[in-house]
């Protein structure tokens, strides 16, 4: 399902293997066997309540930050699914102008809401909750506003959840054993997933299927990137570049940065995640990638096939010059300008790796997510740093707090 092209480092198996079984141990390892091993009961809820939102909501508002919406706003923006509801973000940011655009577009059209929140106390999802959560009331009344409140939070504590036991939200889980950064496969992500039409159902279909691609340690596509990453970075190069020839595949790349940079990024160590989308990117960042400094390596995503195409129409003047390329489809040029683009930067001593996905479908994404998720998991172990946490996520946070005269601040 999933290719890596060029690289071709080998693996060490019984470090792989070793790797495996410690991620799989780890308290916080609950994702790395989720495709097979998900709540049968949760899912199905997950569906009933996409089914209601669907039914009496133009919009869904999605709050939440980092992991609690990057992961679900990346495959909504790269399948672009058909829904009755259309998802808005609020709470990834304390910028009254992204929220502004949110309310206006909102206008007076039906709308639920679902807050994602381990705690419920995170500064910018809460203050966006507390405003939808007024305009709900507002609009509906508090019983039937209350009805319109999805709560994605933990099982059992915090102020979201004793917040929806008391108000009567419907409530899914966050799992104590899995990260934000690694929730697209929990409730976290199915419901906002769900509600604007993707299918689920294929969605962990093509993970669970992917999931076979450890059993040959040696071959293995995710361990080949993971042990490549580690080589690069064991050679000096600490910046990589996820080049995506496709634009609706931006907050996918987002979605990655978060990952790899949390995951990585620690006790000094890490590589530093950056993302273009080419070939607009090349017109601006292309310069640097050519033949700036030789600190980076690059992992291109190449989609294989594509349902849309166009055919580039003959002119009788070819007054532009394109006259070699009538007749040609977009999709053949644009994957030459791929080749080129990964001839010409390792040409000018750029490693390249190329990650080929079969479409863009719910299938190829369920495996690719798995596969990053994977691979950064095992790379961070390679370089001696916890996957799981986040220390430094809280200085600015405190630092913040000062600065706003909280209590114990």
């Amino acid at each position: 399902m999933i290719k890596l092209i060029y690289p071709d480092t080998k693996v060490d198996t019984e470090k792989a293997k070793q790797i495996l079984a410690e991620i799989s141990q780890n308290p916080m390892g609950g994702w790395f066997n989720l495709p097979n091993n998900y709540d049968k009961e949760e899912f199905a809820r997950i569906k009933e309540a996409a089914k209601k939102i669907n039914n009496n909501s133009k919009y869904l508002v999605c709050i939440g930050i980092g992991g609690s919406y990057l992961g679900h706003r990346a495959l909504i923006e790269a399948l672009d699914p058909v829904s009755p509801t259309k998802v808005l973000y609020a709470g990834n940011s304390l910028s009254s102008i992204s929220l502004k655009k949110v309310l206006d577009e909102l206008g007076d059209n039906d709308f639920s809401v679902n807050v994602i929140s381990k705690s419920g106390t995170t500064t910018e999802p809460a203050i966006a909750f507390r405003i939808f959560k007024e305009k709900l009331i507002k609009k509906y009344g508090e019983e039937e506003a209350n009805r319109r409140i999805f709560a994605t939070t933990d099982a059992s504590k915090g102020a979201l959840h004793d917040e929806a036991v008391t108000k009567g939200y419907t409530r899914f889980v966050v799992p104590d054993s899995i990260g934000g950064r690694y929730s697209v496969f929990t409730a976290v992500g199915l419901l906002p997933l769900a509600v604007a039409g993707v299918n689920i159902d294929n969605l962990l279909a093509g993970a669970k299927e992917f999931t076979k691609d450890l059993e040959n340690p040696a071959e293995s596509a995710i361990l080949r990137y993971a042990f490549t990453r580690h080589d690069f970075r064991e050679s000096g190069h600490d910046v990589e570049v996820l080049s995506s020839f496709e634009p609706n595949l931006m907050y996918f790349n987002e979605w990655w940065k978060q990952l790899f940079g949390e995951s990585e990024g620690k006790d000094g160590k890490g590589i530093f995640p950056a993302s273009v989308i080419c070939t607009t990117d090349l017109h601006s960042m292309g310069q640097y990638l050519q033949e700036g400094r030789r600190n980076i390596f690059e992992t291109v995503i190449k989609v294989v096939n594509s349902e849309i195409d166009f055919t580039i129409p003959k002119l009788d003047d070819d007054c532009d010059g394109l006259g070699y390329l009538e007749g040609k489809s977009l999709n053949h040029v644009n994957e030459q300008a791929l080749e080129a683009t990964v001839s010409a930067h390792k040409t000018g001593n750029i490693p390249v790796i190329k990650i080929e996905i079969p479409d863009i479908s719910e299938k190829s994404f369920g495996a690719l997510i798995y596969f990053f998720e994977t691979a950064c998991a095992v790379s961070a172990i390679l370089g001696k740093v916890n996957p799981f946490n986040q220390p430094g996520v809280e200085e600015y946070k405190r630092e913040m707090f000062k600065l706003l005269g909280k209590t114990g601040f």
